[in-house]
């Protein structure tokens, strides 16, 4: 237990909510799920849930969503994620300093597993640089960020999020995969096949050379 209390202690949440919804129509962090949450609040729900030591970055007037939460106003969200993400890591900086990394996770998705977020947070307390979950060889969310990566986070201008730090922290990176499906039926999907993740970091105080290989196995059952 007293390893749990401190691993969500030195690992910092940052929910990213200031985006203005323009595509959706409307605000959808404010849209109402089935179960009468909106979509933001049930995203902060299950991140504070393996967190409990959350920033949430909104814009200006997006402050009433999460009241009684640890708030952090961006006045030039605008800009973009990347300008949101920037506010959120110096905030981050002076309320919580003897963090050692960052999850960073999306107010529009709610429907992040616990279990995904709980094995990011995991491989960065392990002292993994940065660390992100992957389905069907694409990159999803949250990612995770070492402190290491301040300088780089505090700096994001415009449009580029943490992915954007992401994908160039390593000198070299190679993600190789091929999964093959059979379809049993119009329910039921049987994949496998064979991936390869290969790494080679050479940061200030860290040098990481790895490669993670094995085969795939899968199932899915469409409703």
């Amino acid at each position: 237990m007293m390893e749990r209390n401190r691993v969500s202690w030195l690992v910092l949440g940052l929910l990213l909510a200031a985006g203005s919804g323009s595509r959706f129509g409307s605000d959808k962090l404010r849209h109402v799920l089935p179960h009468g949450v909106p979509i933001a609040v049930q995203a902060l729900r299950h991140l504070k849930a393996e967190l409990p030591n959350v920033l949430v970055v909104v814009r200006p007037g997006g402050e009433g969503l999460f009241e009684g939460e640890k708030v952090v106003v961006c006045p030039n969200a605008d800009e973009g994620m990347g300008t949101s993400l920037a506010c959120a890591a110096r905030a981050a900086a002076r309320l919580f300093p003897d963090a050692d990394g960052y999850v960073i996770a999306l107010g529009d998705m709610p429907f992040v597993r616990r279990t995904t977020i709980a094995a990011v947070r995991d491989a960065l307390a392990a002292g993994a640089p940065l660390a992100a979950p992957y389905f069907r060889s694409r990159r999803g969310h949250p990612v995770g960020l070492s402190k290491r990566f301040y300088k780089d986070l505090s700096a994001l201008r415009g449009d580029v999020g943490g992915a954007g730090i992401s994908s160039h922290s390593s000198d070299l990176a190679t993600n190789v995969s091929a999964i093959f499906g059979w379809h049993l039926n119009d329910k039921l999907t049987l994949r496998g096949g064979y991936r390869m993740l290969q790494m080679d970091f050479d940061g200030d105080d860290l040098v990481l050379d790895a490669t993670l290989q094995g085969y795939v196995l899968g199932a899915s059952w469409a409703f």
